[in-house]
């Protein structure tokens, strides 16, 4: 019996012993991924969500009230300045000129007898032989012979101005587009709307800036003539790139005090029609800062209350633990995590351009910053795989 006993404790002793020799000895370091930053030319745009919008747009109002008998035009197309667009009924417009015509000719007649009369009598007043009150009524017949004229001639202008607003044409070249109105319809003076036209070549895009970006786009405007053609372009709502450069064209008035926003108008050659009024699409500002820049993996930037840091790996000599303190190998080279303060510029893509913090040729973290901390031991060995395999993008 204490045979079998003994015999069972040293097989648990083997058996304890065999596990504790597979298991790893503990290692402190945290294994990441590293990347070499090296400074490179970039290019890249600042782009802003716009909508597209007219230079000039107008809303067309009848003048003269009365029903539409025609209609002259297709529907969200292409109009010439002074085409014809809609007739409203000329007739009652047409007799009212040929009345007020008429009546200006019964009071050229009266004023033609008029003057004959006060001539007459004006004769006869120089020698006594007619009464001075027959003379003085034949002055203000007259008189009002020539107002009556007067009077007339504006009735004829009115009437033939009303004529005249009977048929609307277009005040510009510009598309048009759905007639509020049909056959028939009658329509009021300065009321009902019958369509609208915008002007489309060239096309405006609005866009909205930050305050603090103002002084940048206010010197592009000073500049405008002497920036590259590819400054300004728009990306479509298909994610296409029109194929037409445009140019800063006005700046707002005023900051929105409460938003501290303001916005851009940029204009655009729109020679097939390809922009419409109130599009979306977003606007792309060509990056104008010359030389390298750091391109770095956006995830090995590190974000906290508002500021940005990025940990890089630096060969530190380090006390070997496993060297005695008289040993001449008590010290061994490690590889330490650095956290730095960097400013950070566009985001392109996958990556981001630090702007300052780091220098060209240094290596940072960019899998496993984590489980990081300032001072942190690391190895690129991947004893235990890193949060986010691989090495990062350029």
């Amino acid at each position: 019996m204490n045979r079998v006993i003994l015999n069972t404790v040293f097989i648990s002793v083997l058996i304890f012993s065999a596990c504790k020799k597979k298991q790893p000895p503990v290692s402190n370091e945290i294994p990441v991924n590293l990347f070499k930053v090296n400074a490179k030319p970039v290019l890249y745009y600042d782009t802003y969500p716009s909508t597209t919008a007219a230079l000039s747009q107008v809303t067309l109002l009848p003048q003269v009230q009365g029903a539409v008998t025609g209609i002259f035009f297709v529907e969200g197309t292409h109009v010439k300045k002074g085409q014809k667009l809609y007739e409203i009924d000329k007739k009652i417009y047409q007799d009212s000129y040929d009345a007020a015509v008429a009546n200006r000719d019964v009071a050229k007649g009266t004023l033609t007898q008029a003057q004959q009369d006060a001539d007459r009598y004006e004769y006869l007043n120089k020698y006594n032989a007619v009464a001075k009150q027959l003379y003085d009524h034949a002055v203000i017949t007259l008189d009002n012979a020539k107002s009556q004229v007067k009077s007339s001639d504006q009735a004829v202008k009115t009437a033939k101005t009303n004529l005249g607003y009977a048929v609307v044409y277009a005040p510009f070249d510009g598309t048009i587009g759905f007639s509020q109105v049909k056959l028939g319809n009658v329509v009021t003076a300065n009321s009902t709307v019958l369509n609208t036209i915008s002007t489309d070549d060239p096309m405006a895009v609005d866009f909205v800036i930050n305050e603090k970006q103002l002084p940048r786009f206010e010197k592009l405007q000073e500049q405008k003539h002497q920036t590259a053609d590819s400054l300004f372009t728009i990306l479509l709502s298909d994610n296409s790139l029109y194929p037409v450069n445009g140019k800063i064209s006005v700046i707002d008035r005023a900051v929105n005090s409460q938003t501290g926003a303001i916005t851009i108008r940029l204009v655009f050659p729109n020679p097939k029609g390809m922009l419409r009024v109130g599009m979306s699409c977003v606007v792309r500002v060509h990056s104008q800062e010359k030389g390298p820049q750091l391109l770095v993996p956006g995830k090995a930037v590190v974000e906290q209350m508002g500021e940005y840091f990025i940990y890089t790996a630096k060969d530190t000599m380090m006390n070997n633990p496993k060297a005695g303190a008289d040993s001449v190998k008590n010290k061994i080279k490690k590889l330490v995590a650095v956290e730095k303060k960097v400013q950070v510029g566009q985001t392109i893509g996958a990556n981001m351009i630090i702007k300052s913090g780091i220098n060209s040729g240094e290596r940072i973290v960019v899998d496993g910053v984590q489980l990081l901390h300032d001072g942190s031991e690391i190895t690129t060995a991947n004893k235990v795989g890193p949060s986010a395999g691989g090495k990062g993008g350029h």
